[in-house]
């Protein structure tokens, strides 16, 4: 992923008001490791049901605003976006309003993503014993890259269906 910048997010909005871009509250990104992030997500601190996701698009950044619960989940949810089968209790369903004169109108389309934005730490982890039974390090390799290729082509389709309303 990109070197995300304050500037790169808010002019990356594809769902969100100039208003509400410039009102976003964004983390310290000095103290994240862009190399080992597919996109980043975070919760609005000052806003707790306002969520946030930017990522790497067609050579763009593409930011969205999501609404979640304040609170975590009570049921267990597989994420959408990492599948991951060992830490699904931790997703949580999120909406996001649609680009454009249709989220103008209220429409909106929702997911489960990982509640705390794990995603790409997911995807990187050595498999567990019953999702793959072997020690050659040319298959765990590859299936860790195929895992992180999943989550770049869902979280991107995820972001392409809001921003096209």
């Amino acid at each position: 992923m990109i070197t995300l910048t304050d500037a790169l997010i808010r002019d990356g909005f594809v769902n969100a008001s100039k208003g509400d871009a410039k009102r976003a509250f964004l983390p310290d990104l000095d103290a994240l490791d862009f190399e080992r992030l597919d996109y980043l997500g975070w919760q609005d601190a000052k806003r707790p049901r306002l969520h946030y996701v930017s990522l790497e698009l067609d050579g763009q950044v593409a930011t969205l605003m999501l609404r979640g619960a304040e609170n975590a989940p009570t049921k267990k949810m597989l994420c959408a976006w990492c599948e991951d089968i060992v830490d699904g209790v931790h997703a949580a369903s999120f909406v996001a309003p649609l680009g454009g004169a249709s989220g103008r109108r209220g429409n909106s389309v929702g997911t489960s993503v990982c509640a705390d934005f794990r995603c790409s730490r997911n995807v990187r982890r050595a498999p567990s014993s019953f999702e793959l039974r072997t020690e050659d390090p040319a298959l765990l390799a590859y299936h860790q890259e195929q895992k992180i290729a999943g989550l770049r082509e869902r979280s991107a389709s995820f972001v392409r269906a809001v921003a096209n309303g």
